[in-house]
């Protein structure tokens, strides 16, 4: 109780007068709080709820379609010939994106890739794995692409007699999975990565297009159910596909900035190349050559080896030739068969290393002798292997091999 008193002039006595501070109820107080706790959970529900989708986000480069500007999404971009492929992509001014789980790429490619190319709506690296259809989708939902190169896969035909089932669910599931979101989002253009491996053993050699395919292995078989399902597709759809279907490939960036490095537990299943290098550099005691008694003059197996260069070319050659409602099937190689024996003798001089060779029974499913026809796309697409030296290739890699004895590990 607070007593107020008039001025001194006033005659009259002095009044009091109550003045009391009121007190909240505290059944209301608890009330406003709990209003303001459930509006605040509401506010953060709807928030969460709606960055579920893109147009929430704020658009970027690779969101929207923009005039004179080619979005390319490289399936499996982290990997040797998909890093490649992003390179050259990235040279010729495409906006790519990169999508690749790591189960085999490298982020150092990436990252080499990033800092040559830092400038905004260039480059994008997402980790997901096609293997998921939600997280494919998600991707085709949030990014506005004009064209797919699908690298992805794993491709090694030891491996595939061993695990044949990892490579039916990861070459021809995960193309079924990507073709799908293609289709749903309306992306035109796909540039699909074959294998000469599809033709199996033919009969004639040089092999063209329209070699009877009738794979030996999974890998091939994998691939070929791939191919079947595109075209099986395209029959009723406006997008336009390229085909590639290319033999051994070797070689690196001439430059120097990429390089092929495969995980150390796969050195057993990769390329011969590798193989070849790891032996020179004392990481092995040498190379396992499996197969000395085919039908070949010197009784190893013969393979067109294509430099990756050359490879990655074809594929934008590709690119710029694909047309709506159209279907391009083409080999990509030299037209010229090696043997492994004369391999191994270009990777010594290549090196400078007298590497030893220990010979071994055949691998299961390989075959004697494959070599291409490159006549269809030297005419219909302006394309011929420019690298055909085969030492001077091998150079090239064992230049990047030496520089980087850890992989993209090394300082």
């Amino acid at each position: 109780m607070l007593t107020l008193s008039r001025g001194r002039s006033q005659t009259r006595s002095a009044r009091s007068v109550p003045f009391a501070v009121m007190e909240p109820d505290p059944r209301k107080k608890s009330n406003i709080v709990g209003k303001i706790l459930m509006v605040a959970g509401l506010t953060a529900l709807c928030i969460i709820m709606l960055k579920q989708f893109p147009s929430f986000s704020t658009p970027t480069h690779f969101s929207r379609h923009e005039e004179g500007v080619t979005h390319v999404l490289v399936t499996g971009g982290a990997g040797y010939i998909g890093s490649h492929a992003a390179l050259r992509l990235l040279k010729e001014n495409y906006r790519v994106t990169i999508v690749d789980n790591l189960s085999r790429g490298n982020m150092g490619a990436v990252k080499v890739l990033q800092e040559l190319h830092p400038e905004p709506g260039r480059l994008q690296f997402i980790y997901a794995d096609l293997g998921d259809a939600k997280a494919v989708d998600k991707l085709f939902s949030e990014n506005a692409f004009d064209a797919v190169m699908h690298f992805a896969a794993v491709a090694y035909v030891g491996e595939s007699t061993m695990d044949p089932l990892k490579y039916y669910h990861n070459i021809t599931s995960n193309t079924l999975t990507v073709l799908k979101s293609m289709a749903a989002h309306s992306v035109p253009t796909l540039i699909y990565s074959s294998t000469c491996a599809t033709y199996g053993e033919p009969e004639m050699m040089p092999i063209t297009e329209e070699t009877p395919q009738v794979p030996i292995n999974p890998y091939g078989k994998a691939k070929k159910m791939a191919e079947d399902m595109i075209l099986d597709f395209s029959k009723n759809s406006d997008m336009a596909i390229m085909i590639l279907r290319y033999f051994n490939v070797i070689g690196s960036d001439p430059e120097g900035r990429l390089g092929e490095a495969p995980r150390p537990e796969l050195r057993d299943q990769g390329r011969i190349s590798g193989a070849c290098f790891d032996a020179a550099r004392g990481i092995i005691p040498g190379i396992k050559v499996k197969g000395t008694d085919y039908k070949t003059h010197d009784g190893t197996c013969i393979r067109d080896y294509i430099d990756v260069t050359d490879l990655v070319d074809a594929h934008v050659k590709a690119l710029q030739h694909a047309k709506p409602r159209n279907v391009g099937i083409y080999n990509v190689g030299t037209g010229k068969g090696r043997s492994v024996k004369e391999f191994v003798e270009a990777c010594k001089k290549a090196t400078g290393v007298d590497i030893k060779v220990e010979y071994l029974p055949r691998r299961p499913g390989d075959y004697a002798e494959v070599f291409s026809d490159p006549t269809k796309i030297r005419q219909e697409l302006n394309w011929t292997a420019r690298h055909t030296d085969l030492e001077e290739s091998l150079q090239v890699a064992w230049r990047w091999q030496k520089a980087h004895r850890n992989g993209y590990n090394s300082s």
